[in-house]
């Protein structure tokens, strides 16, 4: 089952609480925070809150988030 982007955030606080309530929930969820794109100076590019794919449907409800984004 492959990991999915649920949502990029540039706030760690609230990347840490919506991974919490996910994980809350019954939904298991983790961060990845890509730090090369600021050794290239390119910038923060954000923190990946990331689900498995089953679990997408699910994690949109739990954290009231759009049923489609166009990045994924």
């Amino acid at each position: 089952m492959a990991l999915v982007e649920l949502e990029t955030l540039y706030d760690v606080a609230l990347a840490e609480i919506m991974r919490s309530a996910l994980e809350a929930d019954g939904i298991p969820a983790m961060l990845f925070e890509s730090n090369f794109g600021s050794l290239i100076g390119g910038g923060f590019p954000g923190i990946r809150l990331m689900v498995l794919e089953d679990d997408v449907a699910a994690a949109r409800r739990a954290l009231d988030l759009p049923a489609i984004q166009a990045s994924n």
